[in-house]
């Protein structure tokens, strides 16, 4: 078996390599397969209490899979259902701070498609960045400013990074705004306050400086986080219809700041982006 950890490289060709994966996963799941991908950030594993018939694959035995090595990243992947509707989920994240590439950052990702996914739900947790965001609350993502895809990492970098579609992928609608209306009306039927707002991507995993929070408002930001930018240019480029969350868990810039204090805010919030993203399921066409 053929594992992946951070700086190794692609066994085969990516398109090869994520087609034995899938092939892989096939073998062990007999049911139908996922129509929509989850991907679950630090410590917002609740969701998987929803599903019905779980069945679990550690990332650890998926041929060519990145490892999660961060706290709160369980890694691994739990197929089911949810309202009626096949799902995958990726309980945990690979981040390119781990020493991964962008493409190994996607891996996963590209798995799901391969799987049958045709929607992807992101998720993460993030620094507030708005001073109207308060630590606890959800921030429906309209848009995102990849500020390592604008230094020049990115999954469709390099010789394969048309590998999986077009090169050159428009991220006007990043983030599709048909889910964003269904994720709206699910927060508004369950008592939810969620706010709209603009994530933005750095590559941690030192926490940002107040001049480096300063900037990121300037640009536009609402939140901030170490994932997801890489995931949504992945699904864009594959045809997915993304929808991305993000858990305001921290005030950005806070002097005193720890991983573990992100994880303790995502358990507590955990469950209230669970009931949201089950009623979205619920309202998905």
């Amino acid at each position: 078996m053929v594992q992946s950890s951070p700086g190794s490289h692609y066994p085969t060709s990516p398109v090869a390599a994520v087609q034995a994966a899938a092939e892989r996963i096939r073998e062990r799941w007999h049911g139908r397969a996922p129509e929509i991908g989850l991907i679950l950030g630090s410590g917002l594993d609740r969701v998987v209490d929803a599903l019905e018939a779980p069945r679990a694959i550690p990332y650890s035995e998926i041929p060519g899979s990145p490892v999660a090595t961060v706290s709160g990243h369980p890694g691994r992947l739990v197929l089911g259902r949810i309202a009626g509707r096949e799902v995958a989920i990726l309980v945990g994240r690979v981040h390119y701070y781990e020493g991964y590439g962008a493409a190994e950052v996607t891996f996963l990702v590209r798995l799901l498609a391969s799987l049958g996914c045709r929607t992807l739900v992101v998720t993460n947790a993030a620094g507030g960045l708005n001073p109207d965001y308060r630590p606890g609350e959800l921030m429906l993502i309209v848009d995102h400013v990849n500020l390592p895809g604008l230094a020049g990492q990115s999954p469709l970098r390099g010789p394969d990074g048309g590998a999986f579609g077009p090169r050159f992928v428009g991220m006007g609608n990043a983030y599709d705004p048909n889910l964003r209306g269904l994720a709206l009306a699910a927060a508004a039927d369950l008592e939810i306050h969620l706010h709209q707002g603009v994530y933005a991507m750095v590559a941690g995993p030192s926490y940002e400086t107040p001049a480096e929070v300063r900037f990121l408002r300037v640009v536009g930001a609402d939140a901030v986080g170490m994932s997801t930018a890489f995931e949504v240019v992945a699904a864009r480029q594959l045809g997915l219809r993304v929808l991305g969350l993000s858990l305001i868990t921290n005030v950005a810039g806070e002097q005193k700041l720890s991983h573990e204090d992100v994880i303790a805010a995502s358990l507590e919030a955990g469950p209230r982006l669970a009931r949201l993203i089950v009623g979205v399921i619920g309202r998905a066409g």
